[in-house]
């Protein structure tokens, strides 16, 4: 099953309002004025990444592709507009009808981008391409910079599982987007059910301090998971006294303990002892796996420690300090009127300072060094140079209105640990630093 079924099944509501309101007020004046239905080219694509980030990536692309599919004003939106007067009658008649009829192209999902590459890349009417502005920028920004974040925290786990736990963190549906966007950037499970459910991802949970303090002692607490759950459940011994703990968590699950979990103290200080304890008691193989409030410093701090798998919440769900990717979505190409036959030509804004952008169509590819290794991001607008040919990073998304292009979020992951790989070493390096290629436009 799909993520467009799952979308359904769950019952998810047209996307038509999550937008602006000056993009249904542009579309009225381009009614009334008759050029609403111009051939155009919208580009979305930021300018910068986040300070210090070395490259971005690409997440949001399956929730974009539900979101335009699901963009449909139904009689209730309509008589909300008509009641506040945002729009006239003649415009709420066009939009009754709206239904997406052009093309998108973009970066696949979990691909890697830099400044200026064309990420999404959607024509059409002037009308029915603009009205998606919002809702392709808000999920793209969001989601992108959660999986950028779990790029991040992946590449300093070095192969152990990552665990998202950010719901309670962040707004409830935000939290389903999040656990998304952190798998494909590496993370392996999300404590998030509603994710779980709605695509596939891998669920993980045992208990909390809740459930330890509600017993009259540890020991009782203890003995109730392990004879609910079994001896391999994930026992939290950081409540009271971590050492009792483990005494206690070997006690009753025995040598098949699945793991213990710590979540709070000197986390690289207390996974040792541990570590050596639950190796003294004969658990030896028996998890660690630490919680509280990491981030992909903490992470990497903890490298030489015993610690078989990370927890992350607040900082994962809020982009590791960089919540958003400050994409924008810029009319690039316009022609003169409706027809297939009539020329598209270069639009831009000519502002001054960093806001001015690169008119025209573009095309993208990653030019390899002798190794295989990315060395540049090329950008252009005309012809693509021989040897860039089979390097070309959009791929067809939306033809004719119809969805063409979707894919697991299997196929997602595993295409950015690929593209990840791709990149010179200093990409995974957290200190701060410049794009780890330049981008090239020709």
């Amino acid at each position: 099953m799909n993520s467009a079924d799952l979308g359904r099944r769950v019952g998810v509501p047209s996307t038509a309002l999550f937008t602006d309101q000056y993009e249904l007020t542009m579309v009225q004046a381009a009614l009334k004025a008759g050029t609403a239905d111009r051939r155009s080219v919208f580009e979305a694509f930021t300018r910068r990444l986040p300070e210090g980030r070395r490259y971005g990536v690409v997440a949001g692309i399956g929730r974009v592709l539900d979101a335009v599919e699901n963009f449909r004003f139904d009689d209730e939106m309509l008589t909300f507009l008509r009641d506040r007067n945002i729009v006239d009658g003649p415009t709420l008649a066009w939009l009754a009808d709206y239904r997406f009829s052009g093309d998108i192209w973009g970066y696949p999902e979990g691909e890697v981008y830099f400044p200026g590459s064309p990420i999404l890349r959607v024509e059409g009417s002037f009308a029915e391409c603009v009205l998606l502005e919002t809702v392709i920028l808000s999920i793209l920004n969001h989601d992108s910079a959660v999986a950028a974040a779990a790029s991040r925290m992946s590449a300093a786990a070095g192969g152990r599982r990552l665990i998202e736990m950010g719901a309670r963190r962040t707004h409830e549906l935000s939290a389903v987007a999040s656990a998304r966007a952190a798998y494909i950037g590496g993370f392996d499970a999300t404590s998030d059910l509603a994710a779980g459910f709605r695509y596939n991802i891998p669920t993980i949970g045992t208990s909390a301090h809740a459930f330890t303090l509600l017993h009259d002692s540890e020991r009782d607490a203890f003995r109730a998971q392990v004879d609910s759950l079994g001896r391999k459940t994930t026992l939290l011994v950081d409540t009271y006294d971590v050492a009792e703990a483990v005494r206690t968590a070997v006690e009753f699950a025995g040598t098949e303990l699945g793991a213990v979990r710590i979540d709070s103290g000197d986390l690289l200080l207390l996974a040792h002892r541990v570590r050596q304890q639950l190796d003294e008691l004969g658990a030896t193989g028996a998890k660690i796996v630490v919680t509280s409030d990491l981030d992909e410093y903490a992470i990497a701090s903890l490298a030489v420690a015993p610690v078989d798998a990370y927890g992350v919440g607040t900082q994962l769900v809020t982009g590791s300090g960089q919540p958003t990717c400050s994409m924008v979505y810029k009319l690039v190409a316009r022609a003169s009127s409706a027809d297939p036959a009539e020329p598209l030509r270069p639009v831009a804004k000519k502002s001054l300072g960093a806001k001015s952008s690169m008119g025209g169509r573009k095309w993208a590819a990653r030019r390899l060094d002798e190794n295989g290794v990315a060395e540049a991001e090329v950008v252009g607008t005309g012809p693509v140079p021989d040897g860039l040919a089979d390097r070309q990073l959009l791929v067809e998304l939306v033809r004719g209105g119809e969805v063409i292009a979707r894919e697991s979020l299997d196929t997602a992951r595993e295409r950015h640990i690929a593209a990840r790989r791709g990149l010179p070493m200093s990409a995974i390096q957290l200190s701060k630093g410049e794009p780890v290629i330049l981008t090239e436009f020709v």
